[in-house]
């Protein structure tokens, strides 16, 4: 068997049919069943548009029409393979229109389906065209995903925020646990002791107490065009968790060619995520426009600017460039994610990335496991361009880039 590992593999691979070379026959019934699963999507005649799943085993036989072949299909690749490539499967089934529809659009197949971002940004863009017997099953897929995504995210980012924030108030009079030891043994050099070897630390200085009061203000401001839909989600987790943090007031803006302000569904990341409408035209220069007028404090206002800078060119774009400039001038911290997701950094547009960095504006793609961190940095007024060296993260727009 194991000389034969690399013909199996090929086999697999090249899916058997006369051109395939190989002459090897799966007998293994595990094999047949990944061999089966790969072959309905794969082998897919692109001109009937036709989805065919046979398995090759008996183990199916008696369902009949009670389970519908997409429906068993999507169990069976969850039996087969592992969850990463369960995810890479379903991906490449949602580029097949007719696939996709019988995915996202009934409910039988939809609750067999793997849930993940990538099928959540899906269903939002699908939007009204969902049917009522459907929309049901699909809150409950965006409800568990949105439960995970909390799960594995949430923690790090009220960690994250919060020490930031107290790290930015210092305290005279701190109490023992809240003593800040770097800054009070610099302070206190001067009184070093050689005969004791020790320092006496006459100056104590602390990290800021917890307050009552907002700190600092955050403005998340979401182009919800079709190209962002990964972006919107990450966005709508992270809108809630800093939603539910005293110490700062979170506010957050979605826009297509039409502003909406989600701030009161902020409470509620489900009410977020389906009071976006995925897709259309964009208006980023009203969106910043709505933006200052909720700006009190620039100083003390971080806004995140999510979008792939397209806006057309002419005088839409003139105006947004105009804007972007009055932001910097009036003291926000301003920072432009290409992307709030996994996927890497997207097309975007050029010139106006290279426009905010001449501002000194941060313009990059941030994955959801560094945004925590980022958004710690911003609120400190850290140097973005050094944080961003730290974390390996390229800056768009500077020489070379």
């Amino acid at each position: 068997m194991i000389q034969n590992e690399p013909l199996r593999r090929w086999r697999l691979i090249l899916g058997g049919g006369h051109a395939d070379g190989t002459n090897f026959s799966l007998t293994n019934e595990s094999d047949c069943g990944v061999d089966a699963c790969l072959e309905a999507l794969y082998d897919m005649d692109e001109n009937s548009n036709a989805f065919r799943y046979e398995p090759k085993d008996n183990t199916k036989v008696g369902r009949g029409k009670s389970q519908p072949q997409v429906a068993r299909w999507l169990g069976d690749i969850r039996k087969y393979f592992p969850q990463s490539v369960v995810q890479v499967i379903q991906k490449d089934a949602m580029q097949h229109e007719h696939l996709q529809r019988k995915m996202l659009l009934d409910p039988e197949v939809l609750e067999q389906a793997q849930a993940d971002v990538q099928m959540v940004a899906t269903l939002l863009e699908l939007g009204k065209m969902m049917p009522e017997s459907t929309k049901a099953t699909a809150r409950r897929v965006v409800e568990q995903v949105v439960e995970e995504l909390l799960r594995k995210l949430e923690q790090h980012t009220i960690q994250a925020i919060s020490g930031a924030l107290n790290r930015s108030v210092r305290n005279r009079r701190p109490r023992y646990n809240e003593i800040d030891w770097n800054t009070t043994i610099r302070k206190n050099l001067r009184h070093y002791q050689p005969e004791y070897k020790t320092i006496i630390p006459e100056t104590r200085i602390g990290y800021g107490r917890k307050s009552r009061r907002t700190l600092k203000d955050i403005i998340l401001c979401l182009d919800q065009s079709g190209s962002m839909g990964t972006s919107v989600v990450y966005s709508g987790i992270f809108g809630a968790v800093l939603a539910s943090l005293p110490t700062v007031s979170t506010k957050m803006v979605v826009y297509d060619t039409a502003v909406a302000d989600l701030t009161d569904n902020l409470q509620d990341p489900i009410d977020i995520l389906f009071g976006v409408q995925l897709g259309g035209g964009n208006d980023t220069n009203k969106a910043l426009k709505y933006c200052q007028t909720l700006i009190q404090r620039p100083e003390d206002t971080v806004l995140v600017l999510i979008t792939d800078l397209y806006e057309g060119g002419g005088e839409p774009e003139r105006q947004m460039r105009e804007r972007m400039t009055e932001l910097v001038d009036a003291g926000v911290t301003f920072i432009v994610l290409l992307a709030l997701d996994d996927d890497g950094t997207p097309s975007y547009e050029q010139g106006n990335a290279k426009f905010l960095a001449k501002l000194g504006v941060p313009v990059f793609a941030c994955t959801p496991d560094l945004f925590p961190d980022m958004m710690a940095a911003a609120l400190s007024r850290q140097d973005m361009s050094e944080w961003a060296g730290k974390n390996n993260v390229v800056l768009k727009g500077t020489q070379g880039q």
